[in-house]
């Protein structure tokens, strides 16, 4: 027996970046869910016409509540209009949660890296929250690559002073006065100075479009990271 699509109602729309928001929806009856986890959106027109896309969690189980981040995309079908276009109190169908593999549980302690491209940072910045609700005392390190300052999503929540996360922000055309690092694709030093901080089993979480994880996966095992230890989602 499949999942059953359940009505969401949007409560909240909060900017992340020019395109990119995040949507706080309520679900009535919400099974609850793992950070790392996605859903399916269902849209259905007045003709019957619908369209589904899926969308990362952004945030811990919280109820009913559920937090989504969505990047608007260019000529997109789905994502300009929940990102600008649907009204506070309206309602969309979701489905899930969806994905197991992905996932962090409270549980685990030992360090873990987190490897973000653009908007691939929406679930590990779930990962990030549940591991602060949790008091974690794992570490957490998280290797977030965008284009350019204006780009970084969830500020708030990855510079509030926990000295068990470490965010390193990569910058790959435009970096900010004074960055040492020069813009540029994630590098094996990147990668190198990072998993120094692992154990042999700690899990490495990468998220991004497809290239970019491919990228940094191949990166990962040819630096001898067993690939069982790495856990990878893709998109477009």
């Amino acid at each position: 027996m499949g999942i059953a699509w359940r009505r969401a109602r949007l409560l909240e729309r909060r900017s992340q970046t020019a395109t990119a928001r995040t949507l706080v929806l309520t679900a009535p009856d919400w099974p609850g869910h793992l950070p790392g986890q996605h859903v399916d959106v269902r849209l259905t027109a007045d003709d019957g016409y619908q369209a589904v896309r899926s969308y990362s969690l952004a945030a811990p189980a919280d109820g009913d509540r559920i937090e989504l981040g969505v990047q608007a995309v260019d000529g997109g079908e789905v994502s300009p209009y929940l990102t600008d276009g649907l009204p506070v109190g309206a309602e969309v169908e979701v489905r899930g949660p969806l994905g197991n593999w992905f996932v962090w549980r409270a549980e685990q302690t030992e360090p873990a890296l987190l490897v973000a491209g653009g908007s691939g940072v929406v679930p590990l910045t779930a990962m990030v929250r549940a591991h602060r609700a949790a008091r974690s005392r794992g570490p957490l390190h998280l290797l977030y690559s965008v284009r350019s300052p204006e780009d970084v999503w969830y500020r708030d929540h990855l510079a509030d002073g926990d000295p068990l996360l470490d965010v390193r922000i990569m910058y790959t055309r435009q970096a900010p006065p004074g960055s040492v690092r020069p813009p540029g694709r994630i590098t094996t030093a990147d990668l190198d100075e990072a998993t120094a901080r692992l154990k042999p089993a700690s899990p490495v979480y990468v998220c991004g479009p497809t290239g970019f994880v491919e990228a940094v996966d191949n990166l990962l095992i040819d630096r001898g990271r067993d690939p069982v230890t790495i856990r990878t989602e893709r998109f477009g």
